[in-house]
């Protein structure tokens, strides 16, 4: 009978903060980053979720942040899909939630509070003109020395992905939608 080996920890290091953008046009890419706040929760790390286009609907990561709560903070800030599904907000309004919300994903990574930042579809903001790439790309430089700062969402710029140390795409191969099947809650939302 083979033995199990007991998990052990690895031993501490300084922390060198990444820059991860996770982009593309596959389903997938908040789910990753949720993934990244659940492993870094895990090890006691403190993280926050700034949602750039999430925030007039309920989405199942809103309940499931409060259990991982205090160390998991998520923080929807958008105004909804811009110009589609049923959108009758002027498109001023989500511009002013996009800059609102990079400012509040600024003060709060440079707080000194937080181990993981992640802003979630900030690089849909940058493609809709919500926000200017080089707004962006400053927060990124201003990131502090420890901080992982992750960066989702379909269509990253050049410019954000070049000051990345990681940058992965998901690819649509397959999809329900492609099928007629509806979003699945617990799965899509």
């Amino acid at each position: 009978m083979q033995e199990q080996k007991s998990l052990e920890r690895l031993p501490e290091k300084p922390r060198k903060g990444l820059v991860l953008v996770i982009t593309g046009e596959g389903k997938g890419k908040t789910t990753s980053c949720l993934g990244m706040a659940v492993r870094a929760v895990g090890y006691g790390m403190k993280v926050l979720m700034i949602q750039f286009i999430k925030g007039s609907l309920h989405y199942g990561e809103l309940d499931g942040a409060k259990r991982l709560a205090p160390e998991f903070e998520l923080v929807p800030m958008g105004k909804g899909f811009v110009g589609i599904r049923g959108d009758s907000l002027p498109f001023s309004e989500h511009v002013e939630a996009a800059r609102q919300a990079l400012s509040a994903a600024r003060e709060r990574m440079l707080s000194g509070k937080y181990d993981v930042v992640i802003l979630d579809e900030v690089n849909v903001a940058v493609h809709l003109g919500l926000l200017d790439v080089s707004e962006v790309t400053a927060v990124i430089r201003e990131k502090p020395e420890n901080v992982h700062l992750i960066l989702s969402g379909r269509h990253a710029r050049e410019e954000v992905m070049e000051l990345a140390n990681l940058v992965s795409e998901v690819r649509n191969i397959k999809h329900p939608f492609d099928q007629g099947i509806e979003a699945e809650k617990g799965i899509d939302y």
